[in-house]
């Protein structure tokens, strides 16, 4: 096996940051190939190595894998690890993963995820605040069950890898996770975590729609990138 994993830009890319962190944790090696978000929509551009014109993309040789949990899932079938090894903690594991990936559509509009800034967020809607407490929830109830220090038990598993972007807005955003923060210092302390905070931070271009909603979110109180 010989992988390419393209992705896009450290400080915006959520969906780029879950399989690069789940192949980084496991130590399964790939060539990491950046594709950055040029203009609001790179549909077209994308297309000429993903079906879906949308990144992330897993390159196997012949085979093109597209979508943070197809990704996932076809690393499964090839690596240990990637899912708990209780019965319990994966079935806790499968389900979480598949909310994060189908929900929280409020936490993804209203607290878009950027690496190198602190935001005051303005007022928070009901829906915001039904998903950070289903956040909360999720952790703590992953942490109380499973023991920790990760979310589904003593090791990282893609589970952590789904919610690390979440784990960035909530620092970003001063979200209250209530015991879940045990969680979000432990993942943000990762080697690879800070590995792909420290690119992130080294970013110098910028994407007007993606500072626009950043904007939109509340006001900036720190930014930490260069440039």
């Amino acid at each position: 096996m010989s992988y390419t994993l393209i992705t896009a830009n450290r400080n915006y890319s959520s969906w780029s940051l879950r399989p690069w962190l789940l192949l980084k944790a496991l130590g399964v090696a790939f060539k990491d190939r950046i594709e950055p978000f040029a203009k609001p929509v790179n549909y077209d551009a994308f297309r000429a190595f993903s079906p879906t014109g949308q990144v992330p993309v897993l390159i196997d040789g012949d085979t093109t894998v597209w979508d943070s949990l197809g990704i996932a899932l076809y690393l499964a079938d090839r690596h240990d690890g990637v899912w708990p090894a209780d019965a319990a903690a994966r079935a806790f594991a499968q389900s979480a993963v598949c909310e994060m990936h189908g929900g929280f559509s409020a936490l993804r509009n209203d607290c878009t995820m950027n690496v190198g800034v602190r935001v005051r967020p303005g007022a928070m809607r009901p829906a915001l605040l039904r998903d950070v407490a289903r956040v909360r929830e999720l952790f703590e109830q992953g942490l109380d069950r499973f023991g920790g220090p990760w979310l589904a038990g003593p090791a990282f598993t893609v589970l952590d890898a789904f919610f690390a972007p979440v784990a960035f807005r909530i620092r970003t955003y001063g979200l209250d996770v209530g015991r879940g923060q045990a969680w979000v210092d432990h993942v943000l302390a990762h080697p690879a975590m800070q590995d792909w905070e420290r690119q992130a931070l080294a970013e110098t271009w910028r994407e007007e729609s993606h500072e626009a909603e950043l904007a939109a979110c509340g006001a900036i109180l720190a930014d930490y990138r260069q440039g």
